[in-house]
């Protein structure tokens, strides 16, 4: 990991000082009109933020992105997607590349103020992750929900960020709703944590690496195979971004 120098420092608090204020008056706007519109207008409107958080991130911080493998990302219907987690990065870039989605996230983060309530009209899956039991009947009960309105889910099987140069472990959550829903896994890695680790202040300059590989059918096929696929893709080529 680079070190952080005064310059890093300044660049990111010019990134946070636009941060915030745009999202506190966007997301206002967001709950003032979203209530009145269906999922997938709504989505497209809520997540004009997003488009804009990469803009400034690379105006501000000199945080750029790279996409390998877009032709592998199905252009409709219903499918889980399976991803690394190591920054917040990832959760505010992937909102522009999988349109529109069902985010499995945790509880917490829809009582945020503006950011987090706006995000609660997103149809996310919110699990309680200190109740287990009851957060996989969750996630596979909404998870067929939004699956079978042709809504793609988007599950982090990490569970939490992991620090790069580390896998952490891979929960089968995905694996299950799209077995149970018979519809691909499509799975997803990056490094953003490179150049914007997680929880951390300072951000770094460089390109973010992001690679989407081919969509696993899941037609007649075990949980466990379904897992040791997408997980063996997504540790192979970690590895050979140096996440």
């Amino acid at each position: 990991m680079p070190r952080a120098t005064p310059l890093h420092y300044l660049r990111a608090t010019l990134f946070y000082a636009g941060f915030y204020p745009v999202t506190i008056l966007y997301s206002s706007f967001c709950l003032l009109v979203g209530w009145a519109l269906p999922f997938r207008p709504r989505f497209k409107l809520f997540t004009v933020l997003n488009y804009f958080y990469m803009i400034w991130l690379r105006i501000c911080c000199g945080v750029r992105f790279e996409v390998s493998g877009l032709e592998n990302l199905p252009r409709s219907g219903a499918y889980v997607v399976v991803a690394n987690h190591q920054s917040e990065w990832e959760t505010l870039y992937f909102q522009t590349l999988v349109r529109p989605q069902s985010v499995v996230l945790k509880q917490e983060l829809l009582k945020l103020p503006f950011f987090g309530w706006a995000l609660a009209m997103l149809q996310p899956i919110a699990l309680d992750r200190s109740q287990r039991r009851g957060a996989l009947k969750q996630l596979l009960t909404q998870g067929r929900d939004r699956l079978s309105q042709q809504v793609p889910v988007l599950i982090f099987p990490q569970g939490t960020r992991v620090k790069v140069g580390e896998m952490g472990r891979f929960n089968k959550g995905g694996a299950m709703l799209a077995v149970d829903s018979q519809v691909p896994v499509v799975p997803i890695v990056h490094n953003a944590g490179l150049y914007w680790p997680g929880k951390s202040f300072v951000k770094f300059p460089g390109t973010v690496q992001v690679r989407i590989g081919a969509p696993l059918t899941t037609v007649e096929r075990t949980v466990d195979d379904v897992h040791r696929e997408s997980v063996d893709w997504i540790e192979q080529e970690m590895r050979e971004i140096g996440a």
